[in-house]
């Protein structure tokens, strides 16, 4: 299969990734079709992907008639036979191995000998997900990450038995879709994205723990420093920028003291124990009282898309 072949995109289940996913294709001009398990949840689709236009459209990122444009080129349905015809499949359903290894089990019995398959997966071995799929040279995780409709960055990663001819034109795919794509070259859990996320918590959790400093220091400390770097510097640009025989002097003393739990730590266990799950439930590192989650991740997304505008101003210029 080649880039232009691919027409129409079928996404399997249509909560906040899968509508964010179906959004994106839609306003590039792709034939998509949602699928779940109701039309209930269907309803609830729609009204997700109505929100994300609209806040498209205030912050100027898309007009009125492209996002009424964009809804002609979704459809929804319940029924996973619609995907029959699809070019690529992907499937953005509950993060449950057993259930996604039955449902590509399903959709492969559906779907076009040569269809691409692609699970959206958070970090769940992409191995073990088409454990059941016959073909699994077009088999391929394509972790989006959230918000979908906002964050550039799309992981693709290879299966031990995906092809490079799958990789490869899904990075055609996610060029042509205005994303960026990196590939993770083996199965390993929480790819690359969720690897260097998850240790900086781990560092974060110890320093607190520690007595070192307070919550909100260390996020002070994070979004003023090295996050006011991470933008626009990876970690091994950083690197060669403060030089590499500093980091290797540094590295040669500080990697001993930096944690290394393999579990999850004390604090953690308090704030589980006490149901603080953070916005979800009022209170977590910080307090949400009344509608205060729902101002702070309004905030949030207004400061990604003033970094989203960013990119695609550095983009064009070059």
């Amino acid at each position: 299969m080649k880039l232009e072949s691919i027409k129409k995109i079928g996404v399997a289940g249509g909560g906040t990734m899968g509508s964010g996913i179906a959004l994106i294709f839609a306003q590039k001009g792709y034939e998509v079709v949602v699928t779940d398990i109701s039309d209930k949840f269907l309803e609830n689709t729609k009204k997700i992907i109505s929100i994300n236009n609209r806040t498209l459209i205030n912050e100027g990122l898309l007009s009125e008639e492209e996002a009424q444009e964009s809804l002609k080129y979704i459809t929804y349905s319940t029924n996973k036979k619609v995907f029959a015809d699809a070019d690529l499949i992907i499937e953005a359903i509950v993060e449950k191995m057993d259930i996604k290894q039955d449902y590509w089990k399903e959709v492969e019995e559906i779907a076009r000998e040569d269809a691409i398959f692609a699970t959206n997966t958070s970090g769940l071995s992409i191995n073990g997900i088409c454990e059941k799929v016959k073909n699994k040279g077009r088999f391929i995780g394509m972790h989006w990450w959230n918000p979908p409709h906002i964050i550039p960055l799309i992981e693709l990663i290879k299966a031990d038995d995906t092809t490079d001819d799958t990789v490869n034109i899904l990075k055609q795919l996610v060029d042509n879709i205005g994303k960026k794509s990196v590939v993770v070259l083996k199965d390993a859990n929480g790819f690359i994205g969720n690897r260097i996320q998850f240790a900086v918590y781990r560092e974060a959790l110890k320093i607190v723990e520690d007595g070192i400093a307070t919550v909100e220091d260390v996020d002070n400390a994070m979004k003023y420093g090295p996050g006011f770097r991470y933008p626009v510097l990876g970690p091994f640009e950083t690197a060669d920028l403060g030089g590499l025989d500093t980091f290797y002097f540094i590295s040669s003393y500080l990697f001993n003291e930096l944690s290394c739990v393999k579990e999850p730590t004390q604090l953690q266990r308090e704030l589980m124990d006490n149901k603080d799950l953070g916005v979800k439930s009022g209170k977590g590192f910080y307090d949400y009282p009344d509608k205060k989650g729902e101002e702070v991740m309004q905030r949030r997304d207004e400061n990604f898309f003033k970094m989203l505008k960013y990119i695609h101003k550095e983009k064009n210029r070059n």
